[in-house]
């Protein structure tokens, strides 16, 4: 995938994986800021001598919603930037499944495909992602989500063919 793409490649470009990020290890450090940015301090992330004894993870878990905020380092990893966006705005998410816990001290990475792309008004594009965030050395993923970001450009810089 080039590091670039313009808004006329979008159309060619749905149903296709665009990006594997990088590997990102998800540190206990990681998690306890995490679990102090959002209140969370369930033992099952905080407390890695009482997760191991009391949860069958062997020790503690990343929060869901930490593994989820990695989309935004990851996208900006691997997919291709587009030449003509002033601007990237998160919409949301259709769907989110949490399949697999990450435990403290695994490494995760974000696999992209681009799902559908549609043009809404002048200056935006809506892309939806399909994205899986694999867990290194495991079957299951720890998450699948669909992802929905707006791209915002200038209107002139629209395609006529599309």
């Amino acid at each position: 995938m080039p590091q670039d793409i313009s808004l006329s490649d979008i159309k060619n470009l749905i149903g296709k994986e665009l990006g594997v990020s990088d590997w990102i290890t998800v540190t206990q450090q990681t998690i306890d800021r995490f679990a102090e940015a959002t209140s969370d301090f369930q033992f099952i992330h905080t407390d890695p001598v009482r997760a191991a004894a009391e949860t069958p993870f062997g020790g503690t878990i990343a929060h869901g919603f930490l593994s989820l905020s990695l989309l935004s380092a990851m996208n900006y990893n691997c997919l291709p930037k587009i030449r003509e966006q002033t601007m990237g705005i998160n919409y949301g998410f259709e769907k989110v499944r949490f399949v697999a816990p990450v435990k403290s001290g695994a490494r995760v990475r974000g696999r992209f495909t681009m799902a559908d792309a549609r043009f809404r008004g002048a200056g935006m594009l809506m892309i939806t992602y399909d994205v899986t965030v694999e867990i290194e050395g495991e079957r299951k993923p720890a998450l699948t989500a669909t992802w929905q970001t707006i791209i915002q450009f200038d209107p002139k810089d629209r395609p006529a063919d599309v």
